[in-house]
């Protein structure tokens, strides 16, 4: 199969689909890898190094389009790549389809083979895709709390962690997933007062047991989410849906309870974010401000550190790009629960439930594609 790694076109998006690494294993297993120009330099990635892999350099989009079996991106096509993508072919990515109608309904018309890292599922239930960068977002997200939270920043000039006999922030994370995991053991680690909510006894169970001594795990409830996010000096929104919208967890209303120059996260902005004042933001302009409170909003987190993100994606997703490439779409979907869960739109039909109930659109049980 004839495989291309596009250059990423999304504002300040600096990972790439594969490393070297990954192409030299596509390439092993007989298949033909395009690599658009320039496209691995901001993961620290040469022309040269993909070339030395076994790779050709390609010097536009189109060419590769138009070349193509599968095309592979990070980040979501844009629009000025719509009408490149051709009828069947498979275009493996992060979708995020459903706060999306205009990509939603280009995929639709083009009558691609749309296959989704973020609704990949795994036996247990997990999501290997979405993991990797779950890990890195949630992490970066109490980074960047930190930095805002000082008074330059227009935050409340408060450190993390205090220090002897001064208090340290209080913070606030909605969700006990991955994200959620990772942004309350770094805050915890910068030595923060942590309260983790989520809705699973069961998960709140194996967090009690496995969290530092300053993180609280609390059962999820709106009166007790008004209560905390009013004392809270951070609060990182880690709620995930996959494949469809992130409910809006924050009203605007418990905005105005917040004390000025607060600091929230909206780890799930790509989904259409979980506060109600959200709006996604770039790593240029990454901040705003509404009712005092400072809004992080960076729709590709990771994208600040594209060096681990890449290789931690190409980790991810290379097993199943070598299975779409072997087998093809139908057979590595019939053979792959994963690849099966992936598939958001096929030929026209919207097959992934989430993205059809986000647009009232016709679901297509998946099975009936395969």
């Amino acid at each position: 199969m004839k495989v291309g790694i596009l250059k990423e076109i999304k504002k300040a998006e600096n990972r790439v689909a594969m490393t070297p690494n990954g192409v030299e294993v596509m390439c092993a297993n007989g298949h033909e890898v395009m690599v658009e120009a320039s496209a691995g330099v901001g993961s620290g990635f040469s022309d040269d190094a993909y070339v030395a892999a076994g790779a050709e350099i390609i010097k536009t989009p189109a060419e590769i389009f138009a070349a193509c079996d599968m095309v592979m991106h990070v980040k979501e096509p844009q629009p000025s790549e719509y009408d490149l993508v051709r009828e069947g072919q498979i275009v493996f990515t992060y979708f995020h389809f459903a706060p999306d109608e205009p990509l939603t309904r280009a995929f639709i018309k083009n009558k691609s083979v749309a296959v989704a890292y973020e609704t990949m599922e795994g036996p247990a239930g997990d999501l290997p895709l979405l993991t990797p960068m779950s890990e890195v977002a949630g992490r970066m997200s109490i980074q960047e709390a930190a930095k805002y939270l000082e008074r330059d920043f227009g935050g409340r000039g408060l450190l993390m962690g205090g220090v002897t006999g001064v208090a340290p922030a209080n913070v606030v994370v909605i969700g006990g997933g991955v994200v959620g995991t990772n942004a309350a053991n770094m805050a915890c680690g910068l030595g923060a007062k942590v309260y983790l909510l989520d809705m699973n006894l069961d998960r709140l169970r194996h967090l009690s047991e496995v969290m530092p001594k300053n993180c609280f795990p609390m059962m999820s409830s709106p009166s007790l989410l008004r209560e905390l996010v009013s004392e809270a000096d951070v609060v990182v929104g880690a709620v995930l849906v996959a494949g469809a919208k992130a409910p809006k967890l924050v009203t605007r209303e418990m905005l105005k309870s917040m004390k000025d120059g607060a600091v929230i996260v909206d780890v799930a902005i790509d989904q259409g974010g979980c506060f109600e004042t959200s709006k996604p933001t770039t790593h240029q302009e990454p901040v705003f401000d509404v009712e005092g409170v400072i809004h992080y909003c960076v729709a590709n987190m990771p994208g600040a550190v594209p060096v681990t993100s890449t290789m931690a994606l190409t980790n991810a997703t290379l097993p199943y790009a070598l299975q779409l490439a072997n087998k093809g779409w139908k057979q590595a979907a019939a053979d792959n629960h994963a690849i099966k869960t992936g598939l958001n739109i096929v030929h026209g039909d919207v097959t992934f439930k989430g993205v059809a109930d986000a647009f009232d659109l016709k679901y297509v049980p998946v099975d009936e594609v395969l």
